[in-house]
């Protein structure tokens, strides 16, 4: 657990915690963390699913967990696999950064054409086929995130399911 935790470069790790211990070690956490730092919790059982949904981020073992888990988790690695958290955050990282390239390139192509607009030196045509020029280099980017996922050491696309929690926290 220690060895995981390192390689993640989390600060604190608790384990072996009965259910009432694992809430009140995460509210006293909360109290205590910074406002920038999240706080993260993994587990697989029924009882884990109150501590899952009150985390920054929850994480739930989705072969051997338990459906409440499941459905209260923000994460869920699907071959119970702790150490595949490492890959998961690396790609995390990696598709934040196209996304920002996207957002930065479309928004600088959208405003070059809107000043050569204004002053008359570019046509409606000109702008429409920028525009969807712009959006094809967008997704041909966004590609890279899928040759990225194949370098890991993991199948990780296979086995992590991302999904947006339904409830408010």
């Amino acid at each position: 657990m220690r060895r995981i935790a390192d390689e993640l470069g989390i600060d604190e790790v608790y384990g072996g915690l009965l259910p009432h211990e694992k809430t009140e070690k995460l509210e006293a956490l909360y109290l205590q963390k910074h406002e920038k730092k999240k706080l993260v919790f993994t587990g697989d059982g029924i009882n884990d699913a109150p501590v899952l949904a009150m985390a920054d981020v929850g994480i739930a073992m989705g072969a051997l967990g338990s459906d409440a888990a499941i459905e209260a988790a923000d994460v869920v690695l699907m071959t119970d696999e702790p150490s595949k958290l490492a890959a998961v955050i690396d790609i995390a990282r990696f598709t934040r950064k196209i996304v920002w390239q996207n957002i930065v390139f479309i928004l600088s192509v959208k405003a070059v054409f809107l000043v050569l607009g204004v002053f008359g030196m570019a046509a409606m045509w000109e702008a429409v086929f920028a525009d969807v020029g712009v959006s094809v280099l967008a997704v041909l980017n966004t590609l890279r995130i899928i040759g990225k996922n194949q370098n890991t050491k993991c199948e990780t696309a296979r086995s992590i399911k991302m999904s947006i929690p339904t409830t408010a926290v």
